[in-house]
């Protein structure tokens, strides 16, 4: 057993029709059906949020939505998209176990998105 272990919910966006980290996206984090928000944070330069979303004693197992709004990065970047823009939020749900770490990666482009258990 290790002590002193604290699961943790982290998250990145990388922006495939660029080739580059997705910065500056906006990330909202909560329980799927309910309106409190458990975590917001922006990503940085490295498409990266700078701390966990949640984690320790926080990070309860159960049903998650990471809810993430790539329309607005991609009108900051001028990306030339579809009039309207096909992608707007992007909502990626997922099941938590406990006692356990979860990395959830977002590839985007201004026509696609894909997502998978990261470590």
């Amino acid at each position: 057993m290790t002590f002193g272990f604290m699961p943790h919910l982290t998250t990145h966006v990388l922006d495939t029709a660029s080739g580059r980290p997705a910065a500056g996206i906006r990330v909202v984090l909560r329980r799927p059906g309910e309106a409190a928000v458990l975590a917001e944070a922006m990503t940085n330069a490295d498409g990266r949020v700078d701390k966990p979303l949640l984690d320790g004693a926080a990070f309860k197992p159960g049903p998650y939505e990471i809810a993430f709004h790539v329309g607005d990065y991609f009108r900051a970047q001028g990306t030339a998209t579809a009039d309207p823009a096909f992608l707007d939020v992007v909502p990626v749900r997922f099941n938590a176990a406990a006692g356990r770490d979860y990395h959830v990666p977002l590839l985007i482009s201004p026509y696609g998105y894909s997502t998978y258990r990261g470590s």
